[in-house]
């Protein structure tokens, strides 16, 4: 402002643009107003605080593509959204821990799209659900065109994030309060998707256990198999400080963009064209990697199936050029296709795989890829796409298991649940959505919330309790927290016939303080157990109960169903208030629950 006036006191300059450049950046070319005595002086429009009723873990980052960040083709690098992605699930992390953050993990990743330039990427990360000194973050990418104005999702991921303390050590984490439908569904499931990343390793170790150990090489149109060795690449990256987060390790998302790199040469020298990645398997990282490190990344193609291939990479560290120690930082395996010029898959050559390790890599990729596809299946998808009854196998019930518990903690978490009836201390809610209706009733008991999971979850005693139930035999102890039954139903048919199920049943305690204890039914196909002549085979969606602690000898019990076609009639005439029995189940539940609290084997169950 003094330098105006000195120059106003040598120059003509009109009046309107001094008062411009005096008073422009305050949004007016007019003088302040003074204040009126108590009126609060407003912050300009684009210093205004954030809405307080948006989730404040949650980051929105928009990029757009540029030339640079593109392949030969114009298309988005996936290494480059792999970086972009990382970079907004760490700020997120950071966002609730309120220190440095690394990348542990990142759960299976399908590319439905790829983007091209010009395209603007919109990445939206938010914590789901923070664990002890680990948390979950959910990743939503989606392409927009600024010309058309179309909008596209592209992927959904995943990641887990741990939180360091000044001297590296972990952080305990702030528990998460989730506000919205969407944020509760999500908080509930994390703790099942946890549990599903626990017991990957294992999966694949049982699958492969049962495998024929020969390798069977396919015979693919006679074309003769490319030895795996000419797929091979190895490179090396020293890691610099533009490499490098703000704590002085190498980048997650850098990391994973040079192992796409090296991943993709890979792909190109089996297939001799362009490849396009389309998955990325889950991973974890096993440590981290400084400025100053040398990364040498390998990859090699395990095994090529008709329209795919997988390509193994990983990534070792050293801290000096002499250094014989190489620390392994992590592992990938990424499937790749080759696109026609109409965008359709083409097939391609057949692998040999190398002696020994190369033959034990053919054969993981193969178990991996019947995995993969299970848990896109049952896992990724709707609720609504997943058959009713699903064939069980041994390779399957981690994802039939977290698809079981997953489906009653979403329709749970669900907001439009409306009371429909109340008798005595039994409420009834229905909730009305598009093809389905769900109902739920609900009465506290006096009765340790852990005593009434053990009986409630064994099916074999509801016909104590349950007039629909004739009886339940278990036909497969899965594992200590499912169980698979053949429950017989006094209910009949329009055959005039007793109606039988097969119905997994999925138990949970409780991950953290607030969470419910839960058993899950949904109907499952075993061959062991056909249907037959004399029964109509009936199916259950998703139905179970969910118990609350309310204090050390009292309990919130809730049931919830989501009725099938053949249970419809039944549900409707109970809520018109046309019958009695859905709360004469429950009060005939809740007296089996007071009669046999004092168990002995039920309290043994409990330690």
């Amino acid at each position: 402002r003094c330098l105006l006036k000195m120059v106003k006191g040598n120059l003509v300059v009109p009046e309107e643009i001094l008062s411009f450049c005096c008073n422009g950046l305050q949004g007016s070319t007019s003088p302040p107003r003074a204040r009126e005595p108590g009126e609060r002086e407003e912050a300009p429009a684009a210093m205004a605080s954030p809405s307080p009723a948006g989730n404040p873990t949650e980051v929105q980052m928009s990029q757009l593509v540029l030339p640079c960040h593109t392949n030969h083709r114009g298309e988005l690098s996936t290494g480059q959204l792999l970086k972009w992605i990382d970079t907004a699930a760490c700020l997120s992390a950071e966002r609730h821990a309120g220190c440095p953050c690394v990348t542990a993990s990142m759960d299976d990743i399908y590319f439905e799209h790829t983007i091209s330039v010009g395209q603007v990427v919109n990445i939206k990360a938010k914590v789901n659900r923070a664990f002890n000194s680990s948390m979950e973050v959910g990743i939503q990418v989606s392409y927009e065109d600024l010309c058309s104005g179309k909008h596209c999702s592209i992927c959904k991921a995943y990641a887990t994030f741990v939180a360091q303390g000044p001297s590296g050590g972990k952080v305990k984490l702030k528990p998460l309060t989730p506000q919205t439908e969407e944020e509760k569904i999500e908080h509930s499931i994390a703790a099942e998707r946890r549990r599903m990343r626990l017991v990957h390793k294992d999966t694949l170790k049982d699958l492969l256990t049962r495998s024929p150990r020969e390798t069977e090489l396919e015979t693919r149109d006679g074309s003769a198999a490319v030895p795996a060795a000419k797929t091979r690449v190895e490179s090396v990256e020293l890691v610099l400080p533009p490499h490098a987060n703000h704590q002085g390790n190498t980048f997650g998302g850098q990391i994973m963009a040079w192992m796409e790199n090296v991943a993709t040469i890979a792909a190109s020298r089996l297939c001799h064209a362009h490849p396009t990645l389309r998955a990325i398997e889950m991973f974890h990282f096993r440590g981290p990697s400084q400025v100053g490190d040398r990364l040498v990344l390998k990859a090699i193609v395990n095994n090529a199936f008709k329209n795919s291939m997988e390509v193994g990479v990983c990534a070792e560290a050293y801290g000096q050029e002499m250094s014989v120690s190489r620390r392994h930082i992590n592992s990938a395996f990424m499937t790749f296709v080759v696109l026609d010029q109409e965008g359709r898959p083409r097939n391609l050559p057949m692998v040999a795989p190398e002696p020994g390790d190369g033959e034990r890599r053919y054969r993981e990729a193969s178990a991996r890829k019947k995995i993969r596809l299970d848990r896109k299946y049952l896992v990724s998808c709707k609720q609504t796409e997943v058959p009713l009854s699903v064939p069980w196998d041994q390779s399957n019930k981690v994802y039939l298991s977290y698809n079981n518990v997953s489906a009653l903690k979403t329709l749970v978490a669900k907001a439009n649940w409306a009371l429909a009836r109340e008798k005595d201390k039994v409420r009834m809610y229905t909730l009305e959505e598009d093809k389905f209706l769900s109902f739920r009733i609900e009465m506290s008991v006096r009765i340790a919330a852990g005593r009434a999971f053990s009986l409630l979850s064994d099916l074999r005693r509801r016909h104590e309790w349950d007039s629909h139930y004739a009886s339940a035999e278990l036909v497969q102890q899965v594992d200590d927290d499912d169980m698979i039954y053949h429950v017989v139903s006094q209910t009949l048919s329009h055959e005039n016939k007793p109606q039988d199920f097969v119905i997994l049943a999925s138990r949970r305690k409780p991950c953290s303080k607030g969470d419910p204890y839960v058993v899950a039914f949904r109907s499952v196909t075993l061959p062991t157990h056909p249907a037959s002549a004399s029964f109509t085979r009936a199916e259950t969606l998703c139905s179970g109960f969910c118990i609350w602690p309310e204090s050390e000898e009292t309990s919130k019990v809730a049931y919830y169903n989501q009725a099938t076609p053949g249970y419809l009639n039944y549900v409707t005439t109970n809520v018109a208030g046309l019958s009695s029995n859905f709360c004469a189940t429950f009060e005939a539940c809740e007296k089996f629950l007071l009669k046999n609290k004092e168990d002995l084997i039920v309290r043994l169950q409990d330690l």
